[in-house]
């Protein structure tokens, strides 16, 4: 039995906090105040974000706000992967959580998490992960998440029906900015560093982020950024056109005739006439919306319009997971008994003769401690971007670092790294969710890597260079040396290491894509 105590304590005098809205009661668990739902903006439907009302009395900050309303209810799934939690759900969602040593003026690195699930989906406490105790207690760190309109609510531009929705397809970018300066204006009573703000987040978090470095009224507002498996390419591309067509489809589902009808239409009714209307549209190419919106405000995707040359001196970490959506279901084959002339011949039955020949022996010269098999486990769909956009952001500067998360998991007996695996170990969280603690032989492998990946983001935080005592020596990338941290059982510094490997994937990607699409037909998902 453990011999560590908890402590608790919520009184009239514990973690009481003066904001510029009025004062806030959290509570104190095991030596950190913690404060959860604090409203930051309100906002009406399809306009931008204000400043929240000043309340009376003491705001009782101790219940985690409402998340946004989501477009579907997804049954629950794979939650041995992806451990979830699940809240009521209200358009009121423009609110904040935060966990930190002491409320005092201590100017601590502030570390502000952007959940993902694209721009669709996701909450600020959607993963058990996200949890924000371990990195603010071991980091000394003041730790915030944010929630903001998603979907239909944050990402529906109807520019085309007056100026006072200029912004409305990026309204949830808005609202985070919009936490940003409330940050910024209320952080320094939470012991927190206004002039030291560090915004990191994984899939379309981290893809937040870059939102963020494109968008001018985030200029000022954070320092860093860090950008876990947030480079999406295509998957997440700006939602280019206008929604004037998706806007007046919805509206005659509805048997509506304005946009100020459908500012006050049932949300319920609003998502399932989108759904029924989105298909035809975005088969037909035309603007869907549910992803930020190029304009005056947003200036859109850097690998297409280029970084922001305001936003060069941001130090930015960007990184990905070696397998990614590719890893998400159990191996269906036995690595370690596997022969190798197994492993090819299933290769070249899944990819084809020539590719199969081409990137086997490149496969082999970039991860040559992996079983060749892993080869259909490797992601390409984020690297291949990722390598671009490292490309280009260093051209501006000399602090941006690249990284791999490439530890397998011991989990149906044993999984290449999958989409949102290593956020335990970002947050220190690895105890909160199962699959770190399997059987790999090495009782102290998960710990190890657990505090490498901890450490790398406190070091990033405090000063923008991720280098620290727990990982080796690692250079800042350069325009044509990306020197890539692979996290592992031997973590190391690479330099351009899968870079062919990765140009071969993309020159064989339209064949190998199909091939493995008639595979898979008849395989549920």
């Amino acid at each position: 039995m453990s011999s560590f105590r908890h402590s608790f304590r919520r009184d009239g005098k514990t973690a009481l906090v003066q904001t510029d809205r009025g004062r806030i009661r959290g509570y104190e668990h095991d030596g950190l105040r913690i404060f959860k739902g604090i409203p930051y903006a309100k906002a009406r439907r399809f306009h931008a974000p204000e400043p929240a009302e000043p309340w009376p009395g003491v705001f009782d900050a101790s219940n985690y706000g409402y998340v946004c309303p989501l477009l579907t209810n997804d049954p629950p799934r794979g939650e041995l992967y992806v451990p979830h939690r699940f809240w009521p759900m209200d358009e009121n969602c423009l609110n904040l959580n935060i966990w930190t040593p002491a409320a005092e003026e201590a100017k601590r690195p502030v570390l502000v998490w952007l959940h993902g699930g694209g721009y669709e989906a996701g909450s600020s406490i959607e993963q058990t992960a996200y949890d924000g105790e371990n990195l603010s207690r071991t980091g000394n760190t003041v730790v915030v998440s944010i929630n903001h309109r998603l979907n239909i609510l944050g990402y529906f531009d109807l520019s085309d029906f007056g100026d006072e929705y200029a912004n409305s397809g990026n309204a949830g970018g808005e609202d985070i900015i919009a936490a940003l300066r409330w940050i910024r204006e209320n952080i320094a009573a939470f012991g927190g560093n206004p002039e030291n703000v560090t915004v990191f987040g994984q899939s379309g978090g981290g893809a937040k982020v870059t939102t963020l470095l494109q968008s001018p009224a985030a200029d000022g507002l954070f320092t860093k950024g860090v950008v876990m498996s947030g480079v999406i390419g295509p998957v997440l591309a700006d939602a280019e056109g206008t929604g004037k067509e998706l806007a007046e489809a919805v509206m005659k589902e509805l048997g509506i005739r304005s946009v100020k009808e459908l500012e006050q239409a049932d949300y319920a009714a609003f998502a399932k006439a989108f759904r029924k209307v989105r298909p035809a549209l975005k088969a037909a190419g035309k603007y869907t919306g549910g992803c930020p919106h190029p304009n005056q405000y947003y200036l859109g995707d850097p690998l297409v319009h280029g970084f922001r040359k305001e936003t060069a001196h941001i130090p930015l970490l960007v990184g990905s997971v070696f397998g990614e959506f590719t890893s998400f279901t159990p191996l269906p084959w036995d690595r370690e008994t596997l022969p190798e002339e197994a492993q090819e011949q299933m290769i070249r039955e899944a990819l084809g003769e020539k590719p199969a020949e081409a990137l086997i022996p490149l496969f082999r010269e970039a991860y040559p401690d992996r079983k060749t098999i892993d080869l259909l486990r490797l992601d390409s769909v984020f690297r291949l971007p990722e390598i671009s956009y490292i490309r280009e952001r260093s051209k501006l500067n000399s602090c941006t670092w690249s990284y791999l998360f490439n530890m397998d998991q011991p989990i149906d007996g044993g999984n290449t790294p999958w989409h949102c695996c290593d956020i335990p170990y970002f947050f220190r969280n690895i105890d909160l969710v199962e699959y770190p603690h399997g059987d790999i032989g090495d009782p102290q492998l998960a710990s190890r890597v657990q505090n490498e990946a901890a450490e790398i983001l406190l070091a990033f935080a405090r000063t923008g260079n991720p280098n620290n005592t727990a990982v080796p020596d690692w250079p800042a990338s350069e325009p044509g040396k990306e020197y890539v941290l692979v996290m592992d059982a031997h973590t190391r510094v690479k330099e351009n290491y899968d870079h062919r490997l990765m140009e071969t994937c993309a020159k064989y990607a339209e064949e190998i894509m199909r091939r493995m699409a008639a595979q898979e037909a008849n395989i549920q998902h």
